[in-house]
């Protein structure tokens, strides 16, 4: 039993340490790409035309983020196993897998927050740009 016992315990090992690889680059990419890309959409433009292009620039962005986040969620499911062990041994390797986990989970709730918020913004900034039409449309007419 113990034999068995170690040999499960390596093989955990041996598999984290094949998804930490995966999370290491994940996690590097999130960052020194991801989280300044993100804070670079805080601030948006002032005009319709220019929002629509930073739109179209982090709807590029969200795609490879989002390849990112599903790619670093993968890798966690493969590490739910770990749940079903107790080993002491182990501890240290579900620390590492937590913080994983926590920097990953933020950063793929700022991307939904970030998405649903240029989206919104958008949306705003074409009502406002149709009543503003809309006004000038109609000055025109009583002008007339």
């Amino acid at each position: 039993m113990m034999s068995n016992k170690r040999i499960q315990e390596l093989e955990l090992v041996m598999e984290f340490e094949k998804v930490e690889e995966c999370f290491k680059e994940v996690s590097s990419w999130i960052e020194n790409v991801g989280r300044k890309r993100l804070k670079e959409t805080i601030n948006l433009d002032d005009s319709l035309e220019m929002l629509l292009q930073a739109q179209k620039q982090f709807k590029e962005f969200d795609l490879v983020a989002s390849e990112y986040c599903r790619r670093g969620q993968e890798a966690l499911k493969k590490m739910n196993q770990w749940e079903d062990f107790s080993f002491v041994d182990v501890h240290s390797y579900r620390a590492k897998l937590r913080a994983y986990e926590d920097q990953l989970e933020e950063f793929c709730t700022q991307l939904d927050e970030t998405r649903h918020r240029v989206c919104e913004t958008v949306r705003l900034y074409e009502f406002f740009d149709k009543v503003r039409q809309g006004i000038c449309c109609t000055e025109e007419g009583v002008k007339s």
